[in-house]
């Protein structure tokens, strides 16, 4: 039962949600139906709790709020985000939303109600294949909607984005698999329909939970820079100030901070500490735009204004007006000196720019609604690539998400054809790539293509403002190497498609690569082997879609040695003086328990796995994964294999913590670099190896004008060690940077 502290609490929650809805309503009636929604949603959910204690009709409020003032939909979606737990979680059904509020708000909370069921039923399916199948069908489940209606989406990353910033009350596992799912789906997707504020608030969370110790650090500096360099930015806008008053604008200009994950990003995909990332601070510059000048004019004058007050780096400059990002995005970007030696980033919108900026993909389409806009643009066009994917009955599960993760994570370059009409395709697409996406048969029939009117074969790789034209021939027709090249999911789908209308011959080619693969490393016992591609590959249809899918090219066999390879030497793992035995069968494994990572000395045997792609040492952040055979294997948290692995099949995901005490000692590396000196190198295998007792398994040192680099493999017993020895590197003299970078 309700408290009456908790009914006040709910009238609270709901008084800013009313307050919002009442601006955003059209009319009166629009009102009052989201009252009713309300209404209808709190007594449904009467008496029901969350997992944080609060009553559980606060969630659908947030959700609720979300959706009108961070995303900006109207009067259905709000009703839908109110309602969209009723069905899953109560006794009414989609037919009673239907006669209290209508076809098209039961339509979203239809929606809203399978894409739950989905995700919170991927557990129940028995066996690990199913399992697998199942978590992927169920985001394909989620993206169909896209086909239907995008405000189903958009409810959902509000959903999502709830969840996510009350993630402290759900159990370590369940987590751990929604982090995974949020990063490889949900923040990408937030990406493309251009929520940017959504984007970076699931972000940080994200890295708050996976790498916490980063995200401290990084907190702690961003809070030391708003002290030292607050009012240094208050004098470097000052003279922007007063440049655009005496051109008469209207504006608003924004400080803003470096989000922690992008500085985490970049620290790490460019190796560099916090003090070399420069752009820490950002301005934004928010205009009315005059009747007399077009907006990109606009923007130009105001970067003219600027760059007259302050040096800016010309490579920095990101011009998004003319040529929009593929969600929507306009604006124009420039990085300057400012007078105090800091690059300040400078963003410069109009005010219908920065309400796409903000809420993305609907405040896209109310502006184009309210110009009579027609409707072609890049994000009406990247939907249409999705539903190609959709569309396509061939494509399985599994291959749809990694397709679907694909498009949404690739950058985007614009091309000519050759009457001037631009197309914008994924970064690297092929000449081929291009002449798919004009029409099928021009890729089926094309045979080679002329780039800036030059020759070039089909695998020519495209950039940004190439001309390109298409050379076709009635003889021409889709090649099996031309997967080989290809880089766009939809034109690798067509040729597939056209390869696979031959399917006998595929099967005999798939049967001859093999053979002659199979022959190169002298294996003549076929029947085991071919067994044990079908395991690794996941076949479900036996040893003809095996011979099939390597025909075709699905399977291009070059990792036929890894497929191969058994009992592979863990070098990630070294006992001294004791024999390292296979990892213990963990079979009878509780997930909501936590799983003891830790070794038996006596025996030389340690109870998991060790995963190749990020080599985790005790005392990382760790996400377990039960194996087929019952093992376990773990990874670190922010590793990129585990988050895919997680959100594919979060099922296998088991909590873990590291034992207090470890013997063995297990893999790591460091970079470091300084000022290259007689006897650097000798200093430092002194201090690991004599002074530190530390076993070095691989060193590779660099030197060009007096500054040396390098990286060192060694073997360290936990993440304190790892700390004490970069601490005690550091003092060498000459050393100007240690830090601990993955192995890949």
């Amino acid at each position: 039962m309700f408290t009456e502290e908790d009914y006040k609490l709910i009238e609270r929650e709901f008084a800013g949600l009313r307050e919002s809805s009442r601006k955003r309503c059209a009319d009166e009636q629009q009102y009052q139906l989201v009252l009713k929604a309300f209404e209808f949603a709190n007594e449904a959910h009467k008496g029901v709790r969350r997992r944080s204690g609060e009553p559980y009709i606060l969630h659908p409020i947030a959700v609720a709020k979300i959706v009108v003032d961070e995303i900006g939909l109207g009067c259905k979606s709000i009703c839908a985000a109110l309602l969209h737990d009723v069905v899953e979680d109560t006794d009414f059904t989609v037919e009673d939303i239907q006669r209290l509020f209508g076809d098209k708000i039961a339509s979203l909370v239809d929606g809203l109600t399978k894409i739950k069921t989905a995700l919170d039923n991927d557990n129940k399916n028995k066996g690990q294949a199913a399992r697998v199948s199942l978590q992927a069908e169920n985001f394909r489940r989620i993206l169909v909607t896209l086909n239907d209606d995008v405000r189903i989406v958009l409810i959902k990353l509000a959903d999502r984005l709830h969840n996510v910033r009350t993630i402290q009350f759900m159990p370590e596992y369940k987590r751990d698999k929604i982090l995974s799912e949020t990063m490889f789906l949900f923040i990408p997707l937030a990406h493309r329909l251009g929520l940017y504020s959504i984007k970076s608030e699931m972000e940080n969370i994200w890295l708050k939970y996976r790498e916490p110790a980063a995200y401290a650090s990084i907190e702690q500096q961003l809070n030391r820079i708003m002290e030292e360099r607050g009012i240094q930015i208050d004098t470097f806008i000052d003279p922007i100030r007063q440049e655009l008053d005496k051109a008469g604008y209207k504006y608003t200009i924004l400080k803003r901070l470096k989000t922690p994950y992008s500085i985490w990003k970049k620290m790490n995909s460019k190796n560099i500490p916090f003090e070399q990332i420069y752009d820490i601070y950002a301005v934004r510059i928010i205009f009315e735009p005059r009747t007399d000048f077009t907006e990109r004019e606009q923007c130009w004058f105001i970067f003219s204004v600027i760059t007259g007050l302050y040096q800016y780096k010309p490579d920095r400059t990101r011009d998004w007006v003319d040529k929009p990002k593929a969600n929507g995005y306009e604006a124009l970007h420039l990085t300057v000196m400012s007078h105090t030696g800091n690059w300040v980033e400078v963003q410069i919108r109009s005010h219908r720019m920065n309400a796409i900026a903000e809420r993305g993909i609907a405040a896209h389409w109310l502006y184009k609604d309210a110009e009579g806009g027609s409707g072609d643009n890049e994000i009406e066009l990247w939907l249409q690539q999705v539903r190609e994917i959709l569309e396509n009955p061939d494509i399985d599960a599994m291959q749809f998400l990694d397709e679907f993760h694909q498009e949404l994570v690739t950058s985007s370059i614009y091309v000519f054809t050759p009457m001037g009409e631009s197309k914008n395709l994924a970064k690297g697409a092929t000449a081929l790539d291009f002449a798919y996406s004009i029409h099928t048969q021009v890729g089926n029939h094309a045979i080679a293509a002329k780039v800036n009117q030059r020759l070039v074969p089909l695998s020519q790789v495209l950039t940004n403002g190439d001309q390109v034209e298409i050379i076709t021939s009635e003889s021409g027709k889709p090649k099996r190497e031309w997967l080989n090249f290809l880089q766009t999911n939809r034109a690798k789908n067509l040729v597939m498609d056209f390869l696979k209308s031959d399917k006998k011959n595929s099967i005999k080619e798939g049967m001859a690569i093999l053979d002659r693969e199979l022959d190169a490393r002298g294996i003549s016992e076929r029947s085991r082997v071919i067994k044990k591609l079908i395991d690794y590959y996941k076949l479900a249809s036996g040893k003809d879609e095996l011979y099939n899918k390597i025909g075709i090219g699905v399977i291009d066999l070059s990792d036929l040695d890894k497929a191969l390879k058994t009992n592979a030497e863990r070098r990630s793992v070294q006992m001294w003086g004791v024999k390292l035995l296979s990892p213990l069968r963990n079979s009878s494994i509780n997930k909501k328990n936590e799983f003891l990572l830790q070794e038996d000395i006596d025996q030389g045997t340690i109870s998991f796995n060790i995963a190749e792609c990020c080599s985790p040492i005790p005392g990382d952040s760790v996400v377990a994964f039960i194996e087929d055979d019952g093992t376990v294997t773990i990874h670190k948290k922010s590793c990129p294999v585990a988050g895919n692995l997680a959100s594919k099949e979060g099922h296998r995901i088991v909590s873990a913590k590291w034992s207090k005490h470890f013997m063995m000692s297990y893999l790591a590396r460091i970079s470091l670099e300084g000022i290259d000196r007689v006897g650097v190198l000798s200093d430092l295998t002194r201090v690991i190896s004599l002074v530190l007792g530390v076993n070095m398994r691989k060193l590779h040192i660099e030197t060009h004008d007096e500054i040396f680099e390098g990286q060192i493999d060694l073997y360290v017993h936990s993440t304190d060690d790892l700390d004490r020895l970069i601490a005690a590197i550091s003092k060498v003299k000459g050393i100007e940077r240690v830090k601990r970078v993955d192995i890949n």
